[in-house]
């Protein structure tokens, strides 16, 4: 099996929106083709999909972010590869094209959140390299 990575485009949509759906995150062909556009219009995103066969089998969302009190770092928004794709090395490959992005921008430093209750997730980047640096708890507002 070939896998080629590519940036993301707004035709990947439904794709995208069923992938995403893999991981219990539900959300229409147009609002995910909208968020396709957001992210392609801001030079602090990036998109990139695997495609194997023609088949668009995962994709992956980093963003550089920077906080008063710490160094600037990019931050993978989201990472999925399909359910039939897993543990072939997609995920990384992934990961890997987000790190390459960071490096062009001078960045040093990849985070991720996860879900506590995604032990898998967990599993995978402890075994790409990275390490747990802290939890939290998320709080969402009404605005």
């Amino acid at each position: 099996m070939v896998i080629t990575l590519r940036k993301i485009t707004e035709q990947d949509a439904a794709a995208i929106a069923r992938l995403s759906g893999q991981l219990g995150y539900s959300a229409s062909v147009a609002a995910t083709a909208q968020r396709i556009q957001a992210v392609l219009e801001n030079r602090d995103h990036c998109g990139y999909v695997a495609v194997a066969d023609e088949k668009l089998i995962g994709w992956i969302h980093g963003f550089h972010t920077f906080r008063l009190e710490s160094d600037a770092f990019v931050e993978v928004g989201g990472l999925v590869v399909d359910a039939d794709y897993r543990s072939k090395g997609i995920g990384l490959m992934l990961v890997e094209q987000v790190k390459a992005w960071a490096l062009e921008r001078g960045v040093h430093k990849i985070r991720v959140r996860c879900n506590s209750s995604r032990m898998e997730a967990h599993a995978f980047y402890r075994r790409i390299g990275f390490s747990e640096s802290k939890e939290q708890k998320v709080f969402d507002g009404i605005s």
